[in-house]
């Protein structure tokens, strides 16, 4: 029995998914304009929260219906180490923190893992499927905006074990549809990712205090005056 959730999630996050990409610090980003200060910062939010997804699902992963999503291979807290030792120095763990919008995005995690488990699947799914489908394309835009020598401060962008990204995201969403869930559980999933994306979107909007201060208020308007819908897709599609 197909449970069709990866085309409801797909369909039912489009919105939600053209509003993330209209954020002012993902445009900006897009269009190869990256601040460091605002970049590390995002990149030490990254690594709470994936840890805390990580960690999550290394917890459930005899769940029937969890067990089915964990595929280790894209585990990313060990790449944001590296990034963060890059960004930070080997001294990295005393200087970071969770902003406002990083607490409450781990928080949501630790919750539905202690309540509904099966709405981690939300989680894995916004974050994973968007990491895979525009790592490539991010990491060239982070890697000529912010002048890095290949391989320093983008390991969160490789997926070393995965040798075919497209065939690994024909699995993951065969996987997804395969899951021995009903239709008011899989509606369930589509709202938690929506909400996943809410969360996302607040931690970019906070980021982007120290993007104007960088590059000033005019320039900052005039690349996020358009909505431009068309050339993002492609960068964080799922």
């Amino acid at each position: 029995m197909s449970s069709n959730l990866a085309t409801k999630l797909r369909e039912g996050t489009k919105k939600a998914h053209t509003m993330a990409e209209n954020v002012g610090f993902v445009k900006c980003f897009l269009k190869g304009v990256v601040e460091p200060t605002s970049y590390r910062k995002l990149v030490a939010n990254l690594y709470f929260v994936y840890s805390a997804m990580e960690e999550e699902m290394e917890r459930h992963q005899q769940h029937p219906i969890l067990s089915k999503m964990y595929f280790k291979e894209l585990n990313r807290q060990r790449s944001l180490e590296q990034d963060l030792k890059y960004y930070y120095g080997n001294q990295w763990r005393e200087q970071i923190s969770l902003s406002p919008a990083g607490e409450a995005y781990v928080q949501r995690i630790r919750e539905v893992s202690n309540n509904a488990p099966e709405l981690l699947i939300s989680h894995l799914y916004t974050r994973y499927l968007g990491d895979l489908s525009g790592g490539q394309i991010l990491k060239g835009i982070a890697q000529r905006a912010m002048n890095l020598a290949d391989g320093q401060g983008t390991a969160f962008y490789e997926f070393a074990e995965i040798s075919d990204e497209k065939q690994f995201k024909n699995t993951y969403r065969q996987r997804l549809d395969e899951l021995p869930i009903d239709e008011a559980t899989a509606d369930r999933i589509v709202e938690e990712a929506n909400a996943a994306f809410g969360m996302n979107m607040k931690m970019f909007n906070e980021l982007e205090g120290n993007l104007i201060k960088a590059i000033g208020v005019m320039l900052f308007n005039s690349l996020t005056r358009r909505r431009n819908r068309g050339n993002t897709e492609l960068a964080t599609s799922n």
